[in-house]
């Protein structure tokens, strides 16, 4: 089933603020609430749907991204191919709300016996691809120093919050008693603090691993582009969610093909005489040398176009071709006898450029006196 549009889900237009996002999906989010809604999936869903909404339309790159390609983007498109569950909502979002895991809870005074979970800091590469790597997607095992939790580690329950990872304030007023939360300033709202931990440990219960994560490229990908993968980062202190490792991707100059856009383009350089006469020659391209052939005639400046030799859309719609730009080649340097020869050919009728010059015993001349 095709995903909708991120910005119809929040009711808004492409050009909405950051902070018009923010308010539109607290109304949606507010709505289909579970608990407003209990025990109806559809209201869960669209839940669901909104939060996912505003993961990518508050952030700016996976925004900007969203505007370009829409749900189609590399490693598995939005998100990796991972649905949201309650969990990560509440964890990640929770502060739209006034700082508990539910609405209500600052209007109401409901709830406030689910802990706050923290989201561990994003990672942030730069990836390095050729073209031929590019044009067929790849798959890159490569080595990240990331946080985790480390073993040995013991925790107590933050008194001062009673390990909810919040601190409640209540005030009576003429209306009646007003709830707000904040997060505990003692645990930085994951409940616990540390006990004991061994050297190498900070603060927060993590270490520094290296690890060797393997990251499929698709093709189509460009230089600048990121890619997210997620649950890849830093983990979160207290059992939180981790975050996710970014990945920007460098394109590597090739020296033989350019790229622009989804085509790519080959110089190729003849001598007068193929020109004249025509030829047949073997060209690069991303998937090995093509035979291509050289009218008779050709001039230089021409274009030839090889279908579908080019790079594939990141998208999957289309692949781009392969422009072959025609180069025709003049020597510096001749001879006396090579210069004699061609003074000799400049008084030809078949020399001075028209278009339907044809005398090939001109063109054998040529032909003999460069081979």
């Amino acid at each position: 089933m095709a995903k909708r549009d991120y910005y119809e889900i929040l009711g808004i237009n492409k050009s909405a603020t950051a902070e018009e996002i923010k308010k539109a999906y607290r109304k949606v989010a507010i709505q289909y609430h579970p608990d407003k809604n209990p025990d109806n999936k559809e209201a869960e869903e669209k839940f669901k749907e909104a939060a996912e909404a505003y993961e990518v339309l508050s952030d700016t790159n996976k925004r900007a991204q969203y505007d370009r390609f829409g749900h189609s983007r590399g490693n598995g498109g939005f998100g990796g191919g991972h649905t949201m569950d309650m969990e990560d909502i509440f964890s990640q979002f929770g502060d739209i709300f006034g700082g508990g895991g539910s609405p209500f809870d600052s209007f109401f005074g409901g709830g406030g016996g689910r802990r706050r979970q923290r989201k561990g800091s994003n990672l942030r590469i730069k990836l390095k691809l050729s073209l031929e790597e590019i044009a067929n997607g790849a798959e890159k095992k490569i080595k990240v120093n990331r946080l985790v939790h480390a073993e040995g580690v013991t925790f107590k329950t933050c008194t001062a919050c009673q390990g909810t990872g919040q601190m409640r304030k209540v005030v009576n007023t003429m209306l009646g008693q007003m709830v707000s939360t904040t997060t505990c300033s003692q645990c930085n709202g994951s409940g616990q603090l540390i006990d004991k931990r061994p050297s190498g440990v900070d603060s927060s219960g993590l270490i520094s691993k290296e690890e060797v994560i393997s990251i499929k490229i698709p093709a189509g990908v460009s230089d600048g582009m990121q890619l997210s993968m997620s649950g890849k980062g830093n983990e979160a202190p207290g059992g939180g969610v981790a975050g996710d490792l970014l990945i920007l991707i460098e394109e590597q100059e090739d020296k033989v093909l350019k790229r622009d856009g989804n085509n790519l383009i080959y110089d190729l350089y003849i001598s007068f005489i193929d020109a004249a006469l025509g030829t047949a020659v073997e060209v690069p391209s991303i998937t090995g040398k093509v035979k291509i052939k050289i009218d008779p005639g050709t001039q230089s400046g021409k274009i030839l176009r090889l279908r579908g030799k080019g790079i594939k859309d990141i998208n999957g719609y289309e692949t781009g071709d392969q422009l072959i730009y025609i180069n025709v080649w003049t020597p510096k340097k001749l001879s006396s006898e090579e210069k004699a020869i061609l003074e000799n050919l400049r008084h030809s009728a078949n020399f001075t450029p028209h278009p339907d010059a044809s005398d090939k015993g001109f063109f054998e001349k040529m032909k003999e006196f460069f081979h």
